[in-house]
């Protein structure tokens, strides 16, 4: 008898221990199932590829621009800005903004008749710090138009028929072409094109669309909805979409560049950090460089050589304005800093 009830305290207490040991555990293997569920992605490392897009080349269809606004309306920048909205929004590359770009080719008098040229483009791409540039031209911009006169009543061509009507059909023709450029070869690394129609019976290219008429000063918004409804910005609106497409699949034929700067302090006067390296040694406004002081030089005994130079931080400073061979920067941490302190940065 007492080894009957022996067994049954034994095996009383294993259940017990078993029982609430499988509860206990089985809520614990559920957050680490759903910390990483499986085929999530990695975190994508590095930056994106940073492109510049200049406005585009549009002397070849300047007279049927001029005829379809009834004015000279540079279309060139109105079809670069909605391929800069088209890429922002895709978010492959970062694109530079308008103001940084406007400024650079003020300060540069980069001329029209330069929009298309890969080589002069290429050398403001150096000042504006990016991976490449997008340049382009507008090949085709404006109309089909196809008129049908019919009389009525078995003599309307002598003007004595019941009636008679006149049926027209406009279509609108946009064909575009871009460049990726490599800027430091000007070699052309990618090509896109884009090529967009639209057509409507008894309708002019910017009838159609709710009485569009939104142009001023020699801009127009490619982008406003009201002039997308129209012939001609339908037309606009499909090209520049193909276009950007392409242009979107052929990022991985950029490289992102990798730029060494090393210069050194030239002048300390009052908050400012005056360097003396700028835009022709990849320096750009917002880059941040810290700042050392040379404590040791350590040289080749056989040939006087330096092998090596050992500093000390000091701290660190931002870009707030660059020319082409110097720089003005602004402490954010440390202080002290003097004329002969080196200025090492890797901006990527």
């Amino acid at each position: 008898m007492n080894k009957i009830l022996l067994t049954i305290l034994i095996l009383g207490a294993f259940l017990a221990a078993e029982a609430p040991g499988a509860k206990a555990q089985a809520p614990a293997a559920a957050p680490a199932a759903s910390a990483a569920p499986a085929g999530a992605p990695a975190p994508a490392g590095g930056r994106k590829k940073r492109v510049a897009v200049f406005d585009f080349d549009f002397g070849t269809v300047q007279s049927a621009s001029n005829a379809a606004f009834g004015q000279n309306i540079d279309v060139g920048k109105g079809i670069s800005d909605l391929l800069v909205k088209y890429l922002v929004q895709d978010g492959t590359y970062s694109v530079i903004e308008r103001k940084a770009l406007d400024k650079i080719l003020a300060e540069q008098n980069f001329s029209n008749s330069d929009r298309a040229n890969p080589a002069s483009a290429a050398k403001l791409g150096k000042l504006l710090g990016v991976d490449a540039i997008i340049v382009g031209s507008v090949t085709q911009f404006g109309n089909d138009t196809k008129k049908t006169n019919v009389g009525g009543g078995g003599g309307g061509f002598g003007g004595f028929g019941v009636g008679g009507f006149s049926h027209s059909k406009t279509k609108a023709i946009v064909n575009l072409d871009a460049r990726i450029v490599d800027i430091d070869t000007a070699e052309i690394l990618g090509v896109a094109e884009g090529h967009g129609e639209s057509s409507r019976s008894s309708t002019g290219l910017l009838g159609g669309g709710g009485h569009w008429g939104g142009w001023g000063g020699g801009a127009v918004d490619f982008g406003s909805s009201d002039f997308q409804q129209t012939i001609l910005g339908e037309a606009v609106k499909l090209s520049v979409e193909q276009m950007s497409k392409g242009l979107i699949e052929d990022n991985s034929k950029l490289s992102i560049r990798t730029v060494i700067v090393s210069g050194l302090v030239a002048a300390v006067d009052g908050g400012q950090v005056v360097l003396n390296v700028g835009a022709k040694s990849g320096v750009k406004v917002g880059d941040t460089l810290s700042i050392e002081r040379i404590t040791k030089e350590i040289k080749d005994p056989a040939t006087g050589a330096v092998l090596r130079r050992l500093s000390t931080p000091i701290g660190v400073v931002r870009v707030t304005d660059v020319d082409d061979i110097s720089s003005i920067a602004s402490p954010v941490s440390g202080a002290g800093f003097k004329v002969g302190d080196a200025a090492k940065t890797v901006t990527q």
